[in-house]
This record gives C-alpha cells, structure tokens and sequence, in this order.
C-alpha cells in the first residue's frame, strides 16, 4: 500500500558443515518470516552450509547435502511470492563458488555469485571459491546444480547465473544481490546494480566482529544507502560459526537513503529476524530529483550494460502496511534530545553567519519589529549575535516594538525585556493612531474587526521598519518563518516583506526547539527567563484586541489548524511529492491519537488549497538562508506557477471523505 513493502533479515542457527541441521533451522526461520508477509527474506552468507566450512568445502559429501539443502528450501517456497535470499556454495563445472540463491513461489529465479573474494587475516576465500568474474557460463540448469525438482511439475529449466543480476518482481520491486566483500569494494557491484534499476540491495554476508567494526559496517551500509539512493538490507552471519579464530556477530541492518530503519541490538547474537517497512516512494522520488544520479547512469552506461535484468510475474507480491516503519510526526524535529539541540545548534549558526555575511557587505545595522512572539524572538537572537560575530556592539542592534488594537500585556512587556537582555535599548512606537488614521481615510468602520482592519497594522509596521531603516542606515531583518510562507499567513507587503529573512527556512515546530536550545546553552544568559516566558506563550498575530484582562484573544491554529500538521503535509508534500491519499495515510498513522481522521482531513484540505493558492507571495520572498532540504525560495528550491490548479489534489481528497 503506498509503495510500502516488507523486508526481513533472519539470521537461523547454524552448525558448521551440518547441512540437515542448517536447512531445518532456515526452513524455521523462513516459516517465521513469512507471517510477516514480507517481500523479500534474507539470509547469511553460505548459511546452508556454514560460513567457516574452510576445507571442508572441498569434500563431495559437504556438496551433495547443500543441494539437497537448497532443494528442500526450494520446494518450501511453494506457494509464497515472498522472494527468498540464501547464500550457500555452488558448484560449477569444475569449480566453486560463493552463491546467493533467489528463488520465489518454488521456481528458482537465479544465482548471484560473489565477485569479490577477501584473502587476507583470517579468510582466505580464494583458498575455495573463484570469482564470478570467472564464470563460463551466464545460465545453468538446475540438474547442473544438483537440484532435485518436481519432474512431474516442471521440466528441467535454466536459470541466470552471474554477479550483476537484477530480479524485477512485476514491476513492483526490482533489487540486486550482492554478497559480504562486494560492498566494501572500491565500485561494488550494487553501485552499477542500482544505475541500472534495482531499487532494493540484498547484501547476504559473513561478516566477523572486531573492536569498532560494528559501527564502521553501519556507517558503510548507511552511506551506500545514500550514495546509492536504495534501501539496503544486510544479513549477516550469527554467532554458531567457528570461533577457531575469529566470532561472528550476526550484525543485520535495513537502511534506506543513508537512514538506518532498524538494527539488530544484541553485540553477539544468532536465530533471531530483523524486520522493517521500506518505503520505496522514497526512493523513487529522489532519485527523479536527483538528476546526479540519472546523469550517472548515463555516464556509466558501459558498466550498467553488465546487468542483466530477470523480470518474474509477481501478481501477488505482498505489500505492505507501512506498520514496521518507523514514522515522526514532527519530521523537522530529530526526536533525541541530544540530536535536536546539535540540530538547532548548527541551524542558529548557519542563520547567524547568513545575516552577518550581509550586514558585512551592506555595512547596515539590523532592524526589527520585536512583538513578544516567537518567530521575532529568534530573529532577533540571531541579530544580536550577528553582531557579536561581526565584532559589533550590541547597540547596533534596532530592535522596534510596535504595540496596536491587538498587542497583549504579555508579549508587550516580554519585548521590551528581551530586547533589553541582549543590551540594546528599545525602539518603542505605538502604532493604533496612525492605523485608525488609515482605516478612516479608507472609509471603514474601525468596528468592523475583519481582514482589512487586521492587515492595516501589519502593513503600518512594515512601512515604519523600513522607513526607519532609511534613517538610521538599516537593514530590515524578516521574521516570517517556513510554516508561514507555506499557508501564505503573511500579510502580502507586509510581514511578508524584508530586506533579508532569517527564519524563512524552518517550520514553526522548529522554531520553538531554536529558541529553547539558545535558552537552554546560555548563549545569551541575561535573556534566559524571558525566553521561557516567550515558549510558553500562544502562537498570535495579535491583530484583534486582547480581553477585558489584557489576554491574548486570537490564536492562529484556532483559524489555521495545529502547525504540526501543517509542517507534515509540507514535509510530504515537498521532500518527497507524496499524493495527498499517501499523505493523509501518513499522517492519521503519525497523529492517531491526537487527532481524529475528519479534523486531519479538515486541515489537509486547507494547507492544500493555500498553498496552491498563496504561491504569489512567495514567488517574491526576500533573501535568506536555506538551512534545510525543504525551503520555499523561488530563485533554488520551490518554482511554481502562481496560478496553478488544485483541483486534482482536492478531489483526491475528496474521496477520502470519512
């Protein structure tokens, strides 16, 4: 469902060179496997009949039970369109070879060899096993490989053989083998695999564990994920090898683009199953953005044209749920709080030193309207140490607070005493006579409290910000941030309007976690209560009067909806293209027990159709810096036409009415 599909690792038991004992504990774990339901199940590297075998593979005895092994695993997938991995030696007129078998609803689809073969320290593969490059034949019929079949069923038939096979199952799932010692090659063969289509890598493997090895193969496979734009599942060998000199882990990893989706936790382990959901939306989306990548395929066309492709009819390929995969329902936000604050922390640099590179340029000092909120808060942070960076006093700082109809006790006092902390002194202009001014030469009833009474104060203190920066050599610093630009929730000329913004990069559920971690490292220590105070403040345009006690009365998500749904459907919507239908899947998943399913489909239905339609705001958005990989600018990351059509997104969501 939604391209999401089952993968599994298993990692049997095993005894080494006990062929009966081995098949019996894979026919176990693959039984298992299969009340997952998933696609694609994989197991170690020569996990027939033992990864440690060493000599022992030379003996015809050892060969003729792993055929016998192979075919009773055969014969097990009957029945299943899960698509089957298992590594097990192969014997090949007249020489050895280190093979993962594929095989699905009992037919075998073909035999991935291993290219390269370690020889050093403690294995010594070349000792047994040749290359694929050595192969003299690209078929072989399974009488060739000693695989006892239904005659009755099926005639004789061959199968593929080779290093650079590419099983495409209907067109659903298309994914290539390769085998331990491939993936750390210089060029392994995954790399020119996924160039040629593979979308999944399969790596069955027998890896030994040593002091730090764990995390470098993580980091490997996390980082061929990436590089390679593929989900990567790694299988590795448990722990009932030979000790004769080395252990082995059972180290399993499912990662997808430079993300890891799960892990096996035990350091030393065996007979377990790894399993998680991929998510192959992903992987198609990037990689049809990431031109790079198709400009590689074009490039290596020499190398890709050695895959050879195996299409097999999958009509009942299970999919899957999207229930084992893991889903944030803040996406801009790391869920750890170590990686938050490391996360916030390289954000407010990258923040400061975008405005410090042009006030060094402009030689102008920073203005902004303060209004006690969150989104000024953080501009004005990042303002204050601008300067700092620059070698600048903090008196250089024009920090405006601009109090109208609808300015609180609250925010108004938290203003002047954030600006204040960070050694400036306020600009203080009360803005309410030149706005019922306006409001009277425009002939409307100052009573009647609807937009254009609201957006004269928004406007009123742009043009006072900008004026003044005229006078005192300014530079007008914006304030609004992601989550605003995307609902177009700015007043157009307005505070839609600057000189340079700061925050136009990161959603409104980061902005909060931004002004917590400067509270929280001390950045600015005389500011560290009114910071709390300002977080535990309402989200506010304050542009309709405060009650009779002086308390905030409008708050943005009572008319716009919660920001943390919001900043899902745009992370969605953005970074990946996601369908409005795989979008609120996802979301009534992440929010289950916050929100029920009409109110997301309520505010889905308004982010969608604002913004489609308030895309002319930001198609003239000031500068500022990209400090993610989803941002709005419309000179680099978002081009969109201003009058485009919604009606396809909204009727898609309308039949996902409830």
């Amino acid at each position: 469902m939604f391209d999401f599909y089952r993968i599994a690792a298993a990692v049997p038991e095993v005894r080494v060179a006990d062929v009966t004992y081995n098949t019996n504990q894979i026919l176990g774990k693959l039984e298992e496997a299969y009340g997952y339901q998933p696609a694609i199940v994989a197991f170690p590297e020569l996990a027939v009949s033992g990864y440690s075998c060493q000599d022992l593979f030379f003996q015809s005895t050892l060969m003729w039970e792993v055929s016998q092994g192979i075919s009773r695993i055969l014969a097990a997938t009957a029945d299943h369109e899960t698509a089957v991995v298992v590594g097990a030696p192969v014997q090949l007129r007249g020489q050895l070879y280190n093979g993962a078998f594929v095989m699905m609803d009992g037919k075998l689809l073909g035999v991935t060899i291993k290219t390269f073969l370690p020889n050093y320290s403690e294995f010594y593969e070349k000792r047994w096993f040749n290359s694929a490059d050595d192969l003299p034949v690209k078929d072989v019929y399974l009488t060739e490989l000693g695989i006892i079949y239904d005659a009755e069923e099926s005639d004789d038939y061959s199968v593929p053989v080779g290093s650079h096979l590419i099983y495409d199952l209907d067109g659903k799932l298309t994914f290539g083998v390769e085998i331990c010692e491939d993936l750390w090659a210089p060029i392994p063969p995954s790399s020119v695999m996924t160039l040629a289509g593979a979308e999944v890598i399969v790596n069955i493997s027998a890896s030994n564990e040593l002091i730090a090895k764990r995390d470098y193969r993580k980091n490997l496979v996390k980082q061929t994920s990436a590089s390679e734009v593929c989900e990567y599942l790694y299988v590795s060998a448990g722990c009932g090898e030979s000790t004769q000199d080395v252990v082995f882990s059972g180290h399993s990893l499912i990662a997808e683009n430079g993300s890891i989706l799960n892990e096996n936790r035990d350091y030393i382990a065996t007979d377990y199953l790894l399993v998680a959901d991929m998510d192959l939306g992903k992987i198609r989306s990037e990689r049809v953005r990431m031109k790079s990548f198709g400009d590689a395929a074009t490039h290596y066309r020499a190398l890709t044209a050695r895959c050879r492709m195996i299409t097999e009819t999958a009509e009942k390929l299970p999919e899957s749920s999207g229930e084992y995969y893991i889903l944030q329902k803040h996406p801009f936000v790391p869920a750890s709080r170590k990686h938050l604050e490391k996360r916030c922390s390289d954000i407010f640099d990258m923040q400061v030193g975008g405005l410090a590179k042009r006030l060094e340029v402009t030689g102008s000092k920073p203005v902004i309207g303060v209004s006690g909120g969150m989104d000024s808060t953080l501009a004005l942070l990042v303002a204050a140490k601008a300067l700092q960076k620059l070698g600048r006093p903090a008196s250089d700082l024009v920090a405006i607070t601009m109090p109208a109809f609808g300015t609180s006790n609250r925010t108004y006092e938290n203003s002047l005493l954030l600006i204040k902390s960070l050694g400036t002194t306020p600009v203080i202009i009360d803005i309410k006579v030149a706005c019922i001014q306006h409001l009277a030469d425009l002939g409307h009833d100052q009573e009647t409290k609807d937009i254009t009474y609201e957006n004269t104060q928004a406007r009123e203190r742009t043009q006072i910000l900008m004026d003044y920066a005229n006078m005192c050599g300014g530079l007008v610093v914006g304030t609004g941030d992601l989550s605003e630009l995307a609902l177009g929730w700015c007043t157009y000329n307005g505070d839609h309007m600057a000189m340079y913004g700061v925050n136009g990069s990161i959603p409104k559920t980061l902005v909060r976690w931004m002004i917590d971690t400067v509270a929280e490292t001390g950045i600015f220590p005389d500011s560290t209560v009114v910071l709390r105070d300002i977080l535990d403040t309402p989200i506010s345009p304050e542009l309709l009067p405060p009650d009779e006690f002086g308390q905030i009365t409008q708050k943005t998500e009572d008319s716009v909806g919660p920001y943390e749904l919001h900043d899902f459907f745009l992370f969605y919507t953005l970074r990946y293209g996601y369908s409005p239908a795989k979008i609120n899947y996802l979301a009534n998943r992440a929010f289950e027990k916050d929100y029920d399913r009409e109110t997301i489909l309520k505010w889905q239905k308004m982010f969608t159709c604002r913004f489609f339609s308030q895309q002319f705001k930001r198609s003239c958005m000031p500068d500022g810096v990209k400090v993610g990989s989803v941002a709005l600018s419309p000179r680099g990351d978002w081009r969109m036409p201003s009058d485009a059509c919604v009606a396809s997104w909204i009727a898609e969501l309308d039949l996902l009415e409830v």
